[in-house]
This record gives C-alpha cells, structure tokens and sequence, in this order.
C-alpha cells in the first residue's frame, strides 16, 4: 500500500534526514533570532526595520517549504508547488480584498469633525 512516501536520491540536501531537518532547523533559529535583534537593539529606523524583518520573513518561508515541506523544483514536486502557488495566490487575494474594502468602508464612514 502507498502511503505518499517518496525516496529521493541521496545527492538531494534538503530531501529530508536528519541533516535536512538539521540544516532547516539552524536556519529558521537563525532567520528569527536576527529579527528579534533588530527589534530589540534599534539601529535603523522603523520603516527599515519592518522591511528587513519581512524580507528575512520570506527568507525564512522558503526555508521551511524547502526544508521541512520538501518543495522543489522536481517533476515529481509539481503538483505541489502549483497548489501552493495557487493557494498563495487566492490567499492574497482574499486578504488584498478584504483590506481594501475595511479600507474603503473606514473612508466612508468616517465622521467629519467641525
């Protein structure tokens, strides 16, 4: 009985294993511990501050897709990669939209002042 195991070749780093899972474990403490000290040692200003903890936020996404999720660019992978794309994408959308319209809907009801 199949039960969605897959063997990938030995050469593959991030396949799994130990050392994969090691590997991605160091990397997320890494990718949350550099945040957090941007946080609490300022030593840039806040709107630099918030983008470098979302880029290293990205960063650290892709880590656990590659590292622990095993999403790559394998044919074997692309089913799952497309689902995720397309998740993604209906996820920023639904968000994007909701936004948008909390957005609109504060303008439109805002109470003018005298």
């Amino acid at each position: 009985m199949e039960h969605g195991h897959h063997e990938h070749g030995a050469d593959a780093s991030h396949s799994g294993g130990l050392k994969g899972y090691m590997i991605g474990f160091v990397l997320s403490v890494i990718l949350t511990a550099i945040p957090f000290g941007l946080v609490m040692y300022p030593q840039f200003s806040t709107n630099v501050t918030i983008m470098l903890v979302l880029a290293f936020a990205v960063v650290q996404v892709i880590v656990h897709l590659v590292y622990f999720l095993h999403m790559d660019s394998s044919p074997e992978q692309r089913e799952t990669v497309v689902s995720f794309v397309f998740t993604a994408i209906i996820l920023a959308i639904i968000i994007g939209g909701s936004m948008w319209i909390m957005q609109n809907l504060n303008h439109n009801t805002m109470i003018m002042g005298n």
